[in-house]
């Protein structure tokens, strides 16, 4: 036995090293064998059995069979039996490490080609004559933990080696895997098959090869009917029946990591199995959300939904651009219009008020103290994912609409019970009238999330403008729509400038959202300064209107200020302060934005993705963020920053491909042409034009817009200057003309005021 471990242990460090292996190379293949390991220990198990089998003391008698005999080992040889089995049980783990790294080694392009030749044929000869697969397979029976996990592993690289070597699956894994997951029991076999499919797919969608999508094919083509069988077993029982919730919650945690990487293969690669539409095809999962189970499990799945319906899913396992996003994909898209339905006809059944999210009080060490106990408050991921979901969900099945009326209901219906779902969990209360809030308080930590919320809003706003100016319909109904949109927390004027008052009006936090590749922030402020320029009229309504309600919360003493929650009526008296009094009713409500080509792909552009633990900045409210960079020291940037700039030039075609999509291809460059992209001087502001702000707003006058309209307009300003410069210093990361002369635009306009 010592023999034997010394030569596994050389073994294992030359295959570590990868090393090429000096002596005959099918003499290891003697040792990598498990089942010599299980021989050497019955082996010494029966040596000690017959040395020691006795009947009653007296020599010479016939022995006994096994099953007659009754030994009584002395307490040395229990502890030298002991000895052996563990022995053998440290020769089997070495076994399965020494065979774990050598398939490592063989998929490794770091390997030398020698020593991959080596591993690759002790690989082969252990496939076809010691049948090591299935071997493999009988191991995960095993009661010893730590052996069943590594048998799982070693099962996992062998299964991926016979993929990118285009070796045929095995009968026994195929037969295995059928089995199990067409008798779905809480087995812990079941649980294994899940578990190994899951870490092959992921090596597969990390791997660079240019075969992906046929690698994947061969792997999941045998089990493809059998896990839709598993699948509606698995959601068909409910929790409360079930005899074993422990292994219920296991079962159903692989299977909701298996069901990502096959949703996020049906993205990102060109392939069609019915396994990998699941999610979109069969939505019983969302029933999970109602189950009375631990709340890690219901964030898993609506983490997983949110991220799917984002095209985010995968994203840190795939490399590179996604597939579908650059050239359309039509069946990926009605797949995605389903879930879309089957979320919103979930949220129409009460799944929102059914959603618990409700948070832990947090403890130090594990402990609760008995104060913190009912002040937990909410838990915020579950919020913005239900949230975020209801949005994009709404957006997708508008953008398949053609029904101004029917789209004006929808939004109406799902917001409000978004709205109302949310009312509970906002504290402090939102202030003022204005329902729109709740998109910067819901997101106020997560800017990702928050721009794609933001983003979902303003393409529900484009559509329905642009459906309402193809009916033409009267000056009163538009009148009423634009008060609609405020009453279901939709105004991307609204939540923009909701946005610039987190931020504290900061252009440097705008210059970092350009410049980072974390957030879809560059295509929504591309698409909202288009808009801000067609719809400048309803933007100083708008801005009046956050001025007289700052002003009122500045003198209310009572501190009476009606919640997003307030009754209908309050809440249209309110918003009748949105239309300019005595002012062209018609400019107000004009959409000349709609006359956009509808076919422009707003919805297909794609930034480059990248993955970051940690956010750049979040955004809470009082706290000024603090720049990325230091971009007052632009200015004096030497030749060094310059050549350290031109080594990141490398994104610049993701984001002139965006700014490309989303530009106007009709009047919105041509309009800007003659604009000068040099910063203006712009004549200071007396001190008294910008007060903290004044207890004698008058929305009858225009001067009250100057507050919230100058900042703005500052704030957009001094974005313009700072990437001109940086440009001139060749030191942004792409080419901002079109952004800039988007944003000369807007300075443009409001010079005019």
């Amino acid at each position: 036995m010592e023999a034997f471990f010394k030569v596994l242990d050389q073994l294992y460090k030359k295959v570590l090293l990868g090393a090429t292996l000096e002596n005959d190379i099918h003499g290891y293949m003697f040792y990598l064998n498990p089942e010599l390991s299980e021989q050497a220990c019955c082996t010494a198990s029966l040596a000690w059995s017959n040395s020691n089998g006795k009947v009653g003391g007296v020599p010479g008698q016939p022995r006994l069979s096994s099953s007659e005999v009754i030994t009584i080992p002395e307490p040395g040889e229990c502890a030298e039996r002991h000895s052996q089995m563990s022995r053998a049980r440290e020769v089997k783990l070495l076994q399965l490490t020494v065979m774990n790294v050598m398939l490592t080694r063989v998929l490794s392009s770091e390997t030398e080609t020698r020593a991959k030749e080596e591993y690759r044929e002790i690989t082969g000869v252990l496939l076809q004559s010691a049948e090591i697969d299935s071997k493999l397979i009988c191991m995960l029976q095993n009661p010893d933990k730590l052996l069943s996990h590594m048998a799982a592993k070693c099962l996992a690289s062998l299964l991926y080696f016979q993929l990118r070597e285009k070796i045929t699956l095995s009968n026994s894994w195929i037969a295995f895997g059928q089995k199990h997951l067409s008798e779905y029991s809480e087995s812990d076999a079941v649980v294994h098959f899940l578990w190994i499919s899951t870490v092959v797919i992921k090596e597969i969608l990390k791997d660079t090869c240019s075969q992906k999508t046929e690698v994947l094919q061969q792997l999941l083509t045998p089990f493809d009917a059998a896990f839709e069988v598993f699948h509606a077993a698995l959601f068909s029982q409910h929790f409360e029946n079930c005899r074993d919730p422990a292994k219920k919650i296991n079962c159903l945690m692989c299977f909701l990591e298996l069901l990502e990487l096959l949703t996020a293969s049906r993205i990102h690669l060109k392939l069609h199995c019915r396994s990998q539409r699941m999610l979109f095809l069969k939505p019983c999962v969302l029933e999970v959300l109602t189950w009375p189970i631990q709340a890690f499990v219901k964030r898993k799945l609506i983490i997983l939904i949110k991220r799917c319906l984002l095209y985010k899913v995968g994203e840190d396992l795939c490399r590179g651009s996604v597939p579908a996003l650059i050239s359309a994909d039509h069946l990926l898209e009605a797949d995605m219009l389903a879930l879309a339905d089957a979320v919103l006809h979930a949220v129409q059944l009460g799944l929102l008020k059914a959603l618990s999210v409700h948070g832990r009080p947090s403890g130090f060490g594990g402990e609760i103290q008995a104060r913190c106990e009912h002040s937990s408050g909410a838990d915020h991921v579950m919020l913005r994912a239900a949230s975020l979901i209801t949005m994009k969900s709404l957006e997708i099945k508008l953008q398949n609409c053609n029904s101004a009326n029917e789209m004006k209901v929808d939004l109406q219906k799902f917001m409000s019970e978004l709205l109302t779902f949310l009312k509970p969990h906002l504290q402090p209360s939102l202030h003022f009238h204005n329902p729109c809030e709740w998109l910067s308080r819901v997101f106020i930590e997560q800017d990702d999330d928050m721009l794609e919320a933001a983003k979902a809003s303003l393409s529900i706003y484009l559509k329905l403008a642009r459906e309402w100016e193809a009916a033409e319909s009267l000056t009163q109904e538009k009148e009423a729509w634009i008060s609609h949109t405020h009453g279901t927390g939709c105004n991307p004027h609204c939540i923009f400038l909701f946005f610039l008052k987190n931020i504290a009006f900061d252009s440097t936090v705008l210059l970092d959202f350009l410049i980072s590749s974390e957030t879809c922030f560059l295509e929504y402020f591309v698409r909202y300064l288009k808009l801000l320029q067609r719809d400048w009229v309803h933007f100083l309504t708008i801005c009046k209107f956050f001025d007289a309600n700052e002003s009122q919360c500045d003198i209310n003493i009572c501190g009476l200020v009606p919640s997003l929650s307030q009754d209908r009526h309050a809440d249209q008296t309110a918003l009748h302060a949105l239309t300019p009094p005595g002012g062209p009713r018609d400019a107000l409500v004009r959409f000349p934005w709609a006359s956009e080509d509808p076919s422009e792909p707003h919805d297909q552009v794609s930034m480059p993705k990248e993955t970051h633990p940690v956010r750049a900045h979040s955004l809470p409210s009082p706290w000024i963020p603090k720049s990325l960079v230091d971009y007052d020291s632009s200015e004096d940037s030497d030749v060094e920053a310059t050549d350290q700039c031109s080594a990141n030039m490398e994104q610049t075609s993701f984001y002139q491909e965006t700014i490309r999509k989303i530009q106007d291809p009709a009047g919105t460059s041509r309009d800007l042409e003659e604009l000068s992209l040099e910063p203006q001087s712009r004549p200071p502001i007396p001190e008294e034009s910008n007060p903290p702000f004044s207890a004698e707003v008058d929305l009858d006058n225009p001067v009250s817009e100057v507050a919230m309209l100058y900042r703005t307009v500052k704030c957009l300003g001094d974005l313009h200057d700072a990437i001109y410069r940086l440009q001139k210093k060749n030191l942004f990361p792409y080419n901002p003309t079109a952004l800039l002369k988007l944003l000369r635009g807007v300075e443009a306009i409001s010079d005019k005021v």
